[in-house]
């Protein structure tokens, strides 16, 4: 398992080892020993799998405002997609900034995105599967949206039409969103 930091503090990018032979390949997904051994301590307490059947489809900027907020691994099992990670953190040297990561079946990289922050994704092929662990259980009431086309935070997502639902399609830009993160 190779464990890479990004520009956004927290912000993980993880790439699996994997064994190929005749009949395949193997990998671990998570480990939460190596994760310890290179200063991750997390404990995820819920898994969930997404499916996107279009490609195009963007879902998000979403998060989970405090004390609810929530720490996600996420990986794409099927298809590919593009991650994206917003700082949200008032107090960080790297607030309003972004990251994005392709992740696919193919490459096997993970996203690892702390507390603090939105989330979104975009997928790149049709019948994406994104399987991903969280560290804290859903509440309702600390949903919190951010959109997508913010002018400042100009997230490039290579896209200009991308398929939305409506809530996120008119969630509020950075100015009026109601994250509480320090």
């Amino acid at each position: 398992m190779k464990i890479t930091e990004t520009k956004l503090e927290g912000v993980l990018i993880i790439e699996l080892d994997v064994f190929n032979d005749n009949r395949g390949w193997f990998a671990e997904f998570y480990n939460k020993k190596k994760l310890a051994d290179s200063g991750v301590q997390i404990d995820f307490v819920q898994v969930n799998h997404s499916f996107t059947k279009n490609k195009g489809t963007l879902r998000g900027l979403h998060f989970q405002n405090h004390p609810h907020a929530q720490a996600k691994l996420v990986s794409c099992i099927k298809g590919a997609i593009l991650d994206v990670a917003v700082d949200l953190r008032k107090n960080s040297p790297t607030y309003k900034e972004w990251l994005s990561v392709e992740l696919s079946e193919d490459n096997k990289k993970q996203l690892l995105v702390p507390r603090g922050f939105a989330h979104g994704i975009l997928t790149l092929t049709d019948d994406a599967h994104i399987y991903y662990k969280i560290d804290n259980h859903y509440n309702k009431e600390a949903e919190g949206f951010l959109h997508y086309g913010d002018p400042e935070l100009n997230i490039d997502w290579g896209i200009d039409n991308p398929i939305l639902i409506e809530r996120d399609a008119n969630a509020p830009f950075l100015k009026d969103c109601d994250s509480n993160f320090e």
